[in-house]
């Protein structure tokens, strides 16, 4: 089951009050960016969180589940948790490097 449109505009109002974001339609799923960086995986209507050791302590009580089959296991984020996305947020913006530019095609 794809994410549906409906529940995308639920998770970027939710995101809105904490900076600009955008997102980008990936396979029937999304990918929610915020400065550049990819930081939130949406699938099936779920918000997921790579696992990161930076945020081992603060998601140490969420959900984890598998984004896609074949996917390493993620944090399940809880968009209705607004002190959790107070506290991951940052972190994982923070933790999360810039992707490595293009090479031009010749």
């Amino acid at each position: 089951m794809a994410t549906t449109a409906a529940y995308m505009e639920y998770v970027m109002e939710r995101l809105a009050a904490f900076g600009d974001w955008r997102c980008r339609k990936l396979f029937g799923e999304y990918m929610a960016y915020r400065s550049g960086k990819a930081l939130l995986l949406v699938c099936d209507n779920t918000v997921f969180v790579k696992k990161l050791p930076e945020l081992a302590v603060l998601m140490e009580q969420a959900a984890c589940g598998q984004p896609y089959e074949g996917a390493k296991e993620h944090y399940v984020l809880d968009l209705e948790n607004t002190v959790m996305l107070e506290r991951v947020l940052p972190v994982l913006e923070a933790a999360t490097p810039l992707p490595k530019p293009r090479k031009k095609k010749v």
